[in-house]
């Protein structure tokens, strides 16, 4: 197949924007990138797709998802963090059962896939909305998925118990660690190697040590990664310090039971000293900026400039629906970019060509696929977007990075790509019934929502006649 007259961001090493540019791909590999006339020439009798007036991408790289948040969208708006979490989400995730699962996981993806995200991770799958729905999911849309299981062992957040989980959320390690480890011997490496499967600790106070221990053992000697929340919040770190055999810092506990790798992800890190910069830099674990979900839940701002001149790799990540109220990694972009110019008073940070490589090449090196996926370079896995920048609200534009990152939206992607698999086409799903995901999950999100109790709580709060 051959992607034409399109202009192309590459991603390659040195960067290189093509104008003109035709993308051939052979199976699922990208096999050539030239000029248009060039490639038409060269493979005369290739199918043809002419992508003319649009901006090529790699697949975007969602590094922090909740994909059974995606049923609980507009449910929590406008909340501080213990009563958005305790009194809202935990409630009804704590009322979902499996088929509630796999409907909001097939939402998720829809979404994710008709906005331009082509892999995700998952980052804290509880058991009982069913890790087989959510794998079946991955592989029936034909999105790449690296599905992070819930770990845990203590039913809290932080040191405060106050903040006390639902009691339908509470896993102990049959569940959540050997249950993990059951799923990765099951369902990693399948689908094409499109599902790989992590271990998602919660957040610390919700992982005793030993468990942490434990796991962290068995992520090094299978060579499984990680994923967690961490330093989201201030009493992150009032239970950091308080820790038995502390004081520690956010990074100084992960160090002492073995979380900090170059196949850790850890989420949000808002709360951090310069001494956890540079532990983080040391040790290459990489970071999920969320930065709609920290702005709406007033969680603070992450350090990005400062992570970045530590030289510490850091992703970009939607978070939950309830956070975030969309999975447009378009729009978090816009965000990200502009976020930390306002809180430095610096408008030459974060620029759009490092939130677009947060958003590709970065964040595929967090998940360890930097080899495969992130660039579109010959040898790749062919995980592409196109993004129609004929509109009136994209003209005009100079500089199509900028385009992307500070004027494209999801609704601007017509024809997505996964691994040589076309997916999105002209704006519409190829490989999913659009019409009966959104049925399942209206269905479904009001069922948990009366199962919950919350009936009364959650909807307009102006009076509607």
């Amino acid at each position: 197949m051959l992607l034409t007259n399109a202009t192309i961001l590459t991603l390659s090493p040195t960067r290189t924007i093509l104008t003109n540019g035709a993308l051939r791909t052979t199976s699922n590999y990208i096999t050539d990138i030239d000029k248009t006339a060039t490639l038409l020439t060269k493979y005369p009798d290739d199918e043809i797709i002419d992508l003319t007036g649009h901006i090529l991408i790699p697949g975007l790289i969602s590094t922090h998802m909740h994909t059974a948040q995606t049923l609980l969208r507009g449910c929590a708006d406008d909340l501080e963090l213990v009563s958005w979490l305790c009194e809202r989400i935990w409630v009804l995730q704590g009322n979902f059962t499996a088929r509630d699962g796999y409907a909001a996981a097939r939402l998720s993806i829809a979404e994710m896939l008709k906005s331009g995200t082509t892999c995700f991770l998952e980052s804290m799958f509880a058991d009982r909305y069913g890790f087989d729905g959510l794998c079946r999911a991955v592989e029936e849309s034909g999105i790449r998925g690296c599905l992070g299981k819930i770990v845990m062992d203590t039913g809290r957040y932080a040191k405060d118990d106050a903040w006390a989980m639902h009691p339908g959320l509470i896993e102990d390690r049959e569940t959540s660690l050997v249950g993990t480890m059951k799923m990765w011997e099951k369902w990693n490496g399948k689908a094409g190697d499109r599902i790989r499967v992590w271990f998602g600790a919660r957040t610390p106070g919700g992982v005793s040590p030993a468990l942490y221990k434990e796991m962290t053992a068995l992520s090094t000697k299978h060579n499984i990664p990680i994923t967690m929340h961490c330093a989201e919040v201030s009493a992150d770190r009032d239970f950091f310090a308080s820790a038995p055999g502390g004081p520690y810092t956010p990074m100084t506990y992960c160090d002492s039971v073995g979380l900090l790798s170059s196949s850790t992800v850890l989420v949000h890190m808002v709360h951090l000293d310069d001494g956890d910069i540079s532990l983080l830099a040391k040790s290459g674990t990489h970071v999920a900026h969320c930065p709609t979900s920290n702005a709406k839940l007033a969680s603070g701002t992450c350090r990005v400039p400062d992570l970045q001149r530590a030289g510490v790799n850091i992703g970009l990540g939607t978070d939950g629906a309830p956070c975030n109220n969309t999975c447009d990694m378009l729009q978090e972009m816009k965000l990200a970019g502009i976020i930390h110019k306002g809180v430095s008073g610096d408008p030459t940070v974060v620029s759009a060509e490092e939130v677009l490589e947060m958003a590709t090449i970065n964040g595929a090196k967090a998940l360890g696929l930097q080899d495969s996926i992130g660039s579109l370079e010959v040898g790749k896995k062919a995980d592409i977007v196109a993004i129609d920048a004929r509109g009136v609200e994209m003209q005009p534009w100079f500089n199509p990075v900028s385009a992307v990152v500070y004027t494209a939206t999801g609704r601007d992607v017509r024809f997505v790509m996964v691994d040589g698999k076309v997916v999105v086409k002209d704006g519409e799903l190829v490989t999913m019934d659009e019409g009966e995901v959104v049925r399942e999950a209206q269905r479904r999100s009001r069922e948990v929502v009366e199962r919950a109790g919350l009936g009364g709580k959650v909807g307009a709060r102006w009076p509607v006649v």
